[in-house]
């Protein structure tokens, strides 16, 4: 079974990067896909920001193009985002799931996922 690990997150100024793990402790991330989502303070909706197919094919919000990456190394089973040049509105919880199958073009949506893990806060400081 997929068990997801995030790691990775803390406070950074504005114009700062961070990098973002997640890894799948079960051991069992082969032939899924992971999104990454960022749910901001007082708000209920988790909001899409980047994904990775199995194969490597990478989709991103518009909001975070040229500034963020995601990227998978199989062998360890883990997920990465890239994060540059954040700004204080990206402040939130970032959540990283799992699925072996997308119902949109590049996983956009929270509900598409089955397996998610606890969550990385990040915080912006302007």
């Amino acid at each position: 079974q997929v068990q997801l690990v995030e790691s990775g997150g803390g406070l950074v100024q504005a114009g700062g990067s961070l990098r973002l793990s997640c890894a799948d402790s079960g051991h069992t991330f082969s032939g899924y896909a992971v999104g990454w989502f960022r749910q901001a303070p007082g708000k209920e909706r988790e909001e899409f920001v980047a994904s990775i197919t199995w194969k490597g094919t990478t989709f991103y919000a518009d909001s975070v193009k040229g500034r963020f990456a995601v990227s998978r190394d199989n062998a360890k089973n883990t997920v990465y985002l890239q994060m540059n040049s954040l700004k204080p509105d990206e402040t939130g919880v970032y959540y990283c799931a799992a699925t072996q199958i997308w119902t949109t073009v590049g996983g956009v949506t929270a509900e598409e996922y089955d397996y998610w893990g606890q969550g990385t806060q990040v915080t912006v400081s302007s």
